[in-house]
């Protein structure tokens, strides 16, 4: 997954310039750049805490903690401090790349509903960006492979019911394979008559619903070996960039 755009101090030095008329915070900010470029994340997230303790409104501040949450996998809280200055963040001459932040940590967490989204949004606001098209187009081929779901519980809950209505379905269309081909066996039988079917080997119900299984599981891990190498020749053509 591709780091988010532009250099990452000079883009927050820039964010922070436009938000220090109203900033109390400046110097955490700051240091937390500093210790940002050094890739101190841990130092940079305790930084850029102190300066929303001076001031929760703090533009720069939660979009550099989102940054730096985000270089420590915690995703779900940098979408939250993200979510925090959405609607100046999003409005801003930084919205595309605000939003290709957020599918990048949709990405992460495997909402591909959510990311695909998100770089729509990207592309809206800077449509000449290649590696926004990249990513949009890597999410949309998850999605569909994910048969639409946007990686929410609901959406998985879903998936897995109608995968269980067609292993019923499948179950259902066997059960009535074998009773036709019972029917068929015993009209055969009289027709012949039984003398003529002594010694000749039979295959019982159970035995041609064990090899219809087996067949059917050769065709399924044959199809997920597919989705597997198509899915990592997408995941390949990812780059990264940084914030």
């Amino acid at each position: 997954m591709r780091r988010f755009h532009g250099y990452a101090v000079a883009l927050l030095l820039s964010l922070c310039s436009l938000d220090a008329g109203a900033q109390a915070d400046r110097k955490e900010v700051r240091a937390g750049n500093r210790e940002f470029d050094k890739e101190h994340w841990q130092q940079a997230e305790i930084d850029y805490r102190r300066a929303l303790v001076k001031d929760s409104t703090s533009i720069a501040a939660s979009y550099n903690l989102a940054s730096t949450l985000y270089r420590q996998g915690l995703y779900d809280e940098a979408g939250g401090s993200l979510d925090k200055v959405k609607e100046a963040a999003s409005v801003s001459r930084y919205g595309a790349d605000y939003f290709y932040n957020l599918g990048n940590i949709a990405c992460m967490k495997k909402d591909w509903g959510a990311a695909v989204e998100a770089y729509r949004q990207s592309l809206l606001r800077n449509p000449g960006d290649m590696d926004a098209k990249e990513n949009y187009a890597y999410a949309k081929q998850m999605l569909k492979n994910q048969g639409g779901g946007g990686g929410g519980q609901q959406d998985q809950q879903n998936q897995q019911n109608q995968q269980n209505q067609q292993n019923q379905d499948q179950q259902n269309q066997q059960d009535q394979q074998n009773q036709d081909q019972n029917q068929d066996q015993n009209q055969q039988n009289q027709d012949q008559g039984e003398g003529k079917s002594q010694g000749e080997p039979k295959v019982s119900p159970q035995q041609a619903q064990q090899m219809l299984k087996a067949i059917q599981a050769r065709e399924k891990e044959t199809q997920d070996k597919v989705n597997r190498e198509k899915a990592a020749a997408l995941k390949s053509r990812q780059k990264e960039k940084n914030w």
